[in-house]
């Protein structure tokens, strides 16, 4: 039995072998890394938002925050599992989603105030 014949390898092959991308590709992975954790807490965080909040500051619903940023946490976790790299198109729109709910949405949605039988005025307490 006769095995066969391996080809030598192409230039490429050999550079990634011997680890010489290895810096970039640690870099990549942890910024990978570091956007779906951000994504994550964006998804959590508009989990725990009470739903007339973001209706009464005007930034859509929760239903289709929750599914953005949802969507971006899967496509982030993909990413950063399987190595995609952070310039890809998805990736980057998925950040992107996260960033606009931190920096946007959320400061409107957490100083939203339940207005249910309060007696307080723009100081405090009556």
């Amino acid at each position: 039995m006769r095995l066969p014949a391996q080809r030598p390898p192409r230039l490429g092959s050999v550079i990634s072998v011997f680890g010489a991308y290895t810096p970039l590709r640690d870099f990549f992975l942890a910024l990978g890394l570091a956007a779906f954790i951000v994504e994550a807490w964006a998804f959590i965080d508009a989990i725990t938002r009470p739903s007339q909040a973001f209706v009464a500051t005007g930034k859509q619903t929760k239903p289709l925050w929750l599914i953005i940023l949802g969507v971006a946490a899967v496509i982030g976790l993909a990413g950063a599992a399987y190595g995609v790299g952070p310039t890809s198109i998805l990736p980057v729109a998925a950040f992107v989603a996260a960033a606009v709910y931190l920096a946007d949405v959320r400061p409107k949605v957490k100083d939203f105030r339940n207005g249910s039988g309060s007696s307080s005025g723009p100081y405090g307490p009556w």
